[in-house]
């Protein structure tokens, strides 16, 4: 056992100074290396500082393994993208059972400093010159929240990831004033590497040849402790689950492989119909799922936060996106089911569905 080395789990309680001391030693290999959500294994190569949970929309638990090099690459190409020098503040929104989490932390030690825990601050939020957030909150932000909105709007630049940033939520909130940085990453990626369709430092991005986004570069994971053989990089190359376009060497996102239904025979993506209603109902919370269907092969259905007008919205998809993309069924709920930290969980709407 002398190539391994103990794996301590962080408690998604602990605050800031604690888990910053952790990380430091785990870094710097003086002590166990660190653990975040429900990791079940007790010990990793002497190499590994850090390990993550993460389930994905395939439901499988993953534990993503990541040695210093990396967590430390991603930091540094995360500070310098965003002219970051030393001394200066972030503040921290995002459970510490994810990447996006530890993150905020390491790219704060980065620069000699601690985040501002603001996980469950109670009055108005100090001042951050930086923060990372996931589109459900900038949504609250804009809409409900305006000691949140203060402080994005007080910040030199705030990251939005973990789920589908539309345009539509993207101009609301540059329009009230907050500078936004878009992030697209997974965990097996370090969190978020390509800022504004940019790959950071030394982050390749290419597609293969049926559109899907593939990643190369120093930020990845090592490996998944729970299943090695499932973690594979083709010449370097990370493969994600997303497809993208690449325009003027910039990379878009246009949705998840997964996420396109066809339904009465022809293609339609469930991201595109979520974009196209942010556009007209720019404060309505709500989200595209897929039913099994004996006429559709897989029906369109919607999930929305809040009282709605079923037939106006109908009417806009059908008019928008053609007859297929018009809804077999609208569903009110007090909140949409989220997977991880920002991206819904669509499973759990679709067994809701058929549930009722």
């Amino acid at each position: 056992m002398s190539s391994q080395r103990e794996l301590l789990r962080a408690s998604p309680a602990a605050q800031i100074p604690q888990l910053a001391a952790q990380i430091t030693a785990a870094l710097a290999g003086t002590g166990p290396a660190l653990s975040v959500g429900t990791v079940r294994s007790r010990a990793v190569a002497n190499n590994i500082v850090l390990a993550v949970v993460t389930s994905g929309s395939t439901g499988l638990i993953k534990e993503v393994a990541f040695t210093r090099d990396a967590l430390l690459a991603s930091a540094q190409a995360s500070n310098s993208f965003l002219g970051a020098s030393t001394g200066a503040q972030w503040s921290l929104f995002l459970p510490v059972t994810h990447i996006a989490a530890v993150n905020v932390i390491i790219r704060s030690l980065d620069l000699g400093t601690l985040p501002l825990d603001l996980r469950s601050f109670d009055g108005e939020y100090p001042k951050a010159d930086f923060t990372s957030i996931v589109p459900t909150q900038l949504f609250r932000a804009l809409n409900t929240d305006e000691r949140l909105l203060r402080h994005l709007q007080a910040a030199r630049k705030v990251l939005v990831g973990g789920a589908a940033l539309t345009p539509a939520l993207r101009t609301q909130a540059e329009s009230a004033g907050i500078g936004v940085i878009e992030t697209y990453g997974m965990t097996e990626t370090c969190g978020g590497c390509i800022y504004e369709g940019q790959g950071l430092n030394k982050v390749e991005f290419a597609l293969t040849d049926n559109g899907t986004i593939k990643i190369r570069g120093p930020v990845l994971a090592t490996d998944y402790l729970n299943s090695p053989d499932l973690f594979a990089l083709n010449d370097g190359w990370f493969i994600t689950n997303d497809l993208g376009i690449v325009e003027s060497g910039r990379l878009r996102v246009t949705g998840r492989a997964d996420d396109v239904i066809i339904t009465g025979g022809e293609n339609l993506s469930l991201v595109a119909v979520e974009a196209t209603l942010s556009v007209r109902f720019p404060k309505m919370a709500c989200a595209a799922f897929a039913v099994d269907d004996r006429q559709w092969g897989q029906a369109l259905h919607l999930a929305v936060v809040g009282a709605v007008n079923e037939t106006e919205i109908s009417l806009y998809l059908e008019a928008a996106l053609g007859e297929i993309a018009k809804p077999k069924g609208i569903h009110m709920v007090d909140a949409l089911p989220l997977l991880g930290i920002g991206k819904v969980d669509r499973a759990a709407l679709t067994k809701m569905a058929g549930d009722e």
